[in-house]
């Protein structure tokens, strides 16, 4: 039994000797680098600066109103002892709409009217004696300036008489009663308002860039939301002279004719203002981007390099916007793929933008 167990460690040197010899064998072997991927190229869609007639129509938001309005107030003060007319009540040109007690002013006037008779008489004797040299002319004059004074007065309390009734100026509807029969109301008290609900008008807010092309008269089409989907006749009735300094937007009357039945003022109306075509430099407008307060786009070289170009733009004509300054026509600009795009980097197109 001994020689065998000496004679184990010789085999079993041997067997770890052949093991380590496989395993640096393995160990030594030496795997090839994997190789870098290329770059991915940037992708983009391009669209070309073209200067071409472009159609114009856009629609404005507005809020009807009556062009005709008038707020009645009383000129002389007194108790109210008719008002007859309610809100939404039809009123003709002429009818009265307020009645104040009178019966002060007309006791004035008959004392007036008394004192100028009196003063008339007097005016008369005294001529009657001047002739016969009984009385001077300066009493003569102080009679007949005492006439004029007695008739000047007499005028002024018949035209505060007239004020006393308050009539309608035009025909339409009441549209606010602020009084009621029975208040004591002072001077210049708001009584009622009257409107003429026939004269129904929007004013809708325009680009500067706009104005010159649009006319007095010229045909609009209104839709009142309130009225459904139907669009209503109109014009530019008044182009107001002043443009916003700060919005750079100017304001346009439209007077809506016939009044459609049921548009009332208060409601709010979409006018559609068309222009014939316009003859401009434009870009696609997905081009454009925005930048803290600055515009610009990124124009394409030969060499398909995106280069950053500060622009100044007009109007928004459809799918595309107008350029005033930054492009000149042919030029190539980026449309889409602006995500990780920076300025002189190498792009490809993939698409044009029409």
């Amino acid at each position: 039994m001994k020689p065998r167990l000496r004679a184990l460690p010789p085999l079993l040197l041997l067997l770890s000797s052949l093991l380590a010899t496989a395993c640096s064998q393995d160990g030594g072997t030496s795997q090839p680098a994997p190789k870098k991927a290329p770059p991915a190229t940037h992708l983009v869609a391009a669209g070309e600066v073209s200067r071409a007639p472009l159609p114009y129509a856009s629609t404005r938001t507005g809020t009807l109103r009556t062009r005709r309005q008038v707020r009645l107030f009383n000129q002389e003060e007194g108790r109210i002892i008719e008002l007859p007319f309610y809100e939404g009540d039809r009123v003709e040109q002429g009818a009265v709409l307020a009645r104040l007690d009178d019966a002060l002013l007309r006791a004035e006037l008959e004392r007036a009217v008394a004192t100028r008779a009196q003063a008339e008489q007097d005016l008369k004797r005294l001529r009657r004696l001047v002739e016969r040299q009984m009385v001077s002319e300066d009493e003569v004059s102080r009679a007949a300036t005492a006439v004029e004074v007695a008739r000047a007065e007499e005028a002024l309390l018949r035209t505060r008489l007239g004020y006393m009734v308050i009539r309608a100026p035009f025909a339409g509807v009441v549209s606010a009663r602020l009084v009621e029969p029975g208040d004591a109301v002072p001077r210049h008290t708001h009584l009622l308002t009257l409107i003429d609900p026939g004269s129904l008008v929007t004013e809708v807010s325009v680009s500067e860039l706009l104005l010159p092309h649009l006319a007095l008269g010229q045909k609009v089409r209104v839709l009142i939301d309130a009225l459904g989907r139907e669009a209503h006749a109109g014009h530019i009735s008044r182009i107001y002279p002043q443009v916003d300094a700060s919005t750079r937007l100017g304001t346009v009357e439209i007077t809506i004719e016939p009044v459609p039945p049921g548009a009332r003022a208060g409601q709010l109306a979409r006018v559609t203002l068309e222009i014939p075509a316009l003859t401009t430099l434009s870009i696609p407008l997905t081009a454009l981007q925005q930048d803290r307060g600055s515009e610009y786009v990124f124009r394409l070289d030969d060499e398909n390099v995106a280069h950053r170009a500060e622009v100044r733009t007009g109007t928004r004509l459809g799918a595309r916007v107008s350029i005033l300054e930054g492009l000149d026509a042919g030029a190539r600009v980026v449309t889409k793929g602006f995500l990780g795009l920076k300025d002189g980097m190498s792009v490809e197109p993939v698409g044009e933008t029409p």
